[in-house]
């Protein structure tokens, strides 16, 4: 069962970069399709970009399309989430997931992720 363990979160200015890590343990990273979601209070947690086992083809939501960059690092067991532009309205707690499946898709829905971290908290003022 793999663990994961998200970091890089903090409180950054309208128009900032941050770079979110997702550091894992205790699996074979490449076994796992990767992704990143978001929450706000009382909101349900959405989708933000997905990864597959390889890091070949990935998928953004349209909020953050151009403006996010995801990839992984199989050697290092470590999935990344390059945020640009950052806006207010992009703060939220962020987790990243993986699932385990054949093939070569990435997930975008929620239900579909079968391990999760803990969460980083980005907050972005105006």
């Amino acid at each position: 069962q793999v663990q994961l363990v998200e970091s890089g979160g903090g409180l950054v200015q309208a128009g900032d970069s941050l770079t979110l890590s997702c550091t894992t343990s205790g699996g074979t990273f490449t076994d796992y399709a990767m992704g990143w979601f978001r929450q706000t209070p009382g909101k349900e947690r959405e989708f933000v970009a997905a990864i597959n086992r390889v890091g070949v083809t990935q998928n953004y939501a349209d909020s953050v399309k151009a403006r996010f960059a995801i990839s992984r690092d199989n050697a290092k067991s470590t999935l990344y989430l390059q945020m640009n532009s950052l806006k207010p309205e992009d703060t939220a707690v962020y987790y990243c997931a993986a699932v385990s499946r054949g093939g070569f898709a990435y997930y975008i829905e929620r239900f579909d992720y079968e391990y999760w971290g803990q969460g980083t908290q980005v907050t972005v003022s105006s």
